[in-house]
């Protein structure tokens, strides 16, 4: 089937690999997507995971934390351009929209958008945001929201790059202090920069693990030189990458990025918090949201380009 310059260029988002290795596994997999990302990955030519923010779209990420500081939640609001996410109307709004999405009792985005406005109970959510949409001038969209409770310490919050990067971090603790304060958002800056896709690795299914394992031997066997190594040598490479991995994508098995040597893993800087502050301290979780995380924006000249190279 014929290969479009499209297809190569979501594929060269979502995996990092080169334009004419995009096109090969396209060939080879018959455009069929995912199975493409495999075959990059087997090859050793992708990275473990697909890239989740392939082009971002603009808008903002807000939190907000009850005063109690026992709820908190997260929102993300779209617009069409980043003028438009700097303006104080849009940035007002996205503050209404949080301190609305508190409170909600909605389960899901549809949900939401279609409770009573809280500042005018005559509209509903999606009308408000018709209304604002009217107003501002360009289109936008309230993208999605996520609560955090905990009873038995705090939620604690961070936000980066004036919106950008929006997260929560659920804190159980019976000690609530400064420093377990300042620990907290630590961890939230953490999540902020490295983006852990799980708290700890007790979260990461077996299946995930086998799928891993799987990947990384088909990378063995395309490797003329490993390939020819004993099983036992094999499966002890395998076993090292899967920890490897794991270290990367966990949150308290990531390294801190504070830490003083260089190793402290973010687990270990947590109980020397608590230890130093006589508490008990679990990090249960964690909720990022990057803006446009996901979204493809339209990008008209970058196709052409890939399709001359291509030749066609």
């Amino acid at each position: 089937m014929a290969i479009t310059a499209a297809q190569v260029k979501e594929l060269r988002e979502m995996t990092g690999a080169g334009m004419m290795d995009c096109k090969k596994a396209l060939t080879a997999t018959e455009g069929d997507m995912d199975k493409a990302v495999e075959f990059l990955r087997e090859k050793g030519l992708a990275t473990a995971q697909k890239k989740a923010n392939r082009v971002a779209a603009e808008g903002l990420c807000k939190t907000l934390v009850a005063d109690d500081a026992k709820n908190a939640v997260v929102v993300e609001v779209n617009s069409e351009t980043d003028f438009v996410a700097k303006n104080e109307k849009f940035q007002q709004y996205v503050a209404d929209v949080a301190a609305q999405a508190l409170t909600t009792t909605a389960a899901d985005i549809d949900a939401f958008l279609a409770e009573a406005w809280a500042l005018d109970t005559t509209k509903t959510v999606k009308e408000a945001l018709a209304a604002q949409i009217a107003v501002i001038g360009e289109n936008m969209n309230i993208r999605r929201f996520a609560q955090m409770k905990e009873e038995n310490g705090f939620v604690a919050s961070y936000t980066h790059m004036g919106g950008k990067i929006g997260v929560l971090v659920d804190v159980e603790t019976d000690v609530v202090n400064d420093a377990v304060k300042e620990m907290a958002k630590n961890v939230a800056m953490q999540v902020a920069a490295l983006k852990p896709l799980y708290t700890s690795d007790s979260e990461v299914s077996a299946e995930y693990i086998e799928h891993e394992k799987e990947i990384l031997m088909a990378q063995i066997q395309n490797d003329p030189k490993e390939s020819q190594k004993p099983e036992k040598v094999i499966q002890g490479m395998i076993t090292g990458r899967i920890k490897k991995e794991l270290k990367e994508i966990c949150l308290l098995d990531q390294i801190y990025v504070k830490a003083e040597d260089g190793k402290q893993s973010v687990g270990n800087y947590v109980a020397q918090v608590a230890k130093e502050n006589g508490a008990k301290i679990t990090i249960k979780g964690f909720v990022r949201y990057e803006t446009g995380d996901g979204i493809e924006k339209k990008e008209e000249n970058f196709a052409e380009e890939v399709a001359k190279q291509m030749g066609k």
